[in-house]
């Protein structure tokens, strides 16, 4: 489990990060828009000087005007190559590596050049000119991907943080209901167990009545210490995975309708059952509460509920099965959410509470299988050398 003071940095360093990208947006955009005026400078003493030049009366000024713009052409940084009608190279500028004009990779750059613009040919030229994009095409297109993956990785933070936001103030709702309810039942705690012992001083107490209240007294007492441990750190203790289902099984069969809608609860388990590292109030909670989601979805029929205990490699397994109607199609991604619930009472929070206990306290993962008829839920759990 996270620790508190991680939580509550949490949004600082979200704050931060924000603060950090859109800096990096800024700064990006502004060395756009450097790029654009320090061009725009520069394209405009070109156009002007070739104008002057070629408007120049006197002999010579528009040759030296046009040799002033290939001069330009090449501070630019425009990869030129110059081919003849025989496909020679005669000249080159601004080329990627060094090399002599009869070097083959000239050749093979000029073809790399007409796949970005189409050549010129001019009877003038005496051939073919082969240019390829100024420098800070590939600049900007550099900026527009980093300015994309700016945004996006905002975007990205934001959701982050607003669903991290929601999960603190479920966090903050369940450990205040907790405990709420682990106050709320101490005093009638304290009366049952009074009540119990009236009942066995009694000279023909009903049979059985003290064993069944009893053992509510201890399931109400495990109820208190399951939510006070909210919140706290997990015991590690070695649970029989088998000894806990039948355990929990044998609660419940007692408490099942025995005269009209009867319900059955199996357990399959090899003895003792595969063993985990764990907290047994926690685990044990967890099951309980899928194997009442099962009784309510048998609730006014006959059925039969199966505790499956097994073992994969590296884990060990407890399934639940009913053959109830089912898990309506649109609601199976959403079972685990907090708050949704198919019963006319309840909070919604059971199976978010066991995927809870299962996956951050002990490690494992807890799934609804595709089953026919009725439902599977699966608790798979890490085993572990001793």
């Amino acid at each position: 489990m996270r620790k508190p003071s991680l939580r509550r940095l949490t949004p600082v360093l979200v704050v931060l990060l924000v603060a950090l990208l859109a800096g990096l947006s800024v700064g990006s955009g502004w060395i756009v828009v450097r790029h654009f005026r320090r061009d725009a400078t520069a394209m405009s003493r070109l156009y002007s000087g070739v104008f002057a030049g070629l408007n120049d009366p006197r002999s010579g000024a528009a040759v030296d005007a046009l040799l002033r713009l290939g001069e330009q052409v090449r501070l630019v940084g425009i990869p030129l190559v110059v081919t003849d009608t025989a496909g020679r190279v005669t000249a080159a500028a601004n080329l990627p590596f060094a090399a002599s004009l009869d070097d083959p990779r000239v050749r093979t750059y000029a073809l790399l050049l007409d796949r970005e613009n189409p050549p010129i040919t001019d009877p003038a030229l005496g051939g073919t000119l082969h240019y390829g994009a100024v420098p800070a095409k590939r600049q900007l297109t550099a900026l527009a991907v980093l300015q994309g993956l700016i945004l996006i990785t905002i975007v990205g933070v934001g959701l982050a943080a607003y669903r991290g936001a929601l999960a603190a103030q479920r966090d903050r709702l369940w450990v205040a209901m907790a405990r709420e309810a682990a106050h709320q039942m101490g005093t009638p705690l304290m009366s049952l167990q009074g009540w119990i012992e009236q009942l066995r001083s009694r000279a023909t107490p009903p049979p059985m009545l003290t064993d069944h209240l009893e053992a509510d007294a201890e399931r109400l007492e495990r109820v208190a210490q399951r939510f006070e441990r909210i919140g706290h750190e997990i015991r590690r203790e070695a649970i029989s995975l088998g000894t806990l289902a039948r355990k929990v099984a044998d609660y419940f069969r007692p408490r099942l309708p025995t005269r009209v809608n009867q319900i059955e609860i199996r357990v399959e388990a090899n003895g003792e059952g595969p063993t985990v590292l764990g907290d047994p109030i926690l685990l044990e909670w967890a099951l309980e509460s899928l194997i009442k989601n099962a009784i309510d979805a048998l609730q006014g029929r006959e059925g039969s509920i199966t505790l499956r205990v097994g073992a994969e490699p590296g884990a060990a397994t407890i399934r639940v099965s009913d053959d109830g109607p089912g898990i309506p199609g649109e609601i199976r991604r959403k079972i685990f959410e907090p708050g949704l619930t198919t019963k006319s009472s309840g909070w919604g929070i059971g199976l978010a509470l066991s995927r809870r206990v299962v996956e951050d306290s002990h490690g494992g993962e807890l799934v609804l299988e595709q089953s026919e008829p009725g439902a599977t839920f699966l608790i798979r759990i890490p085993t572990h050398e001793r």
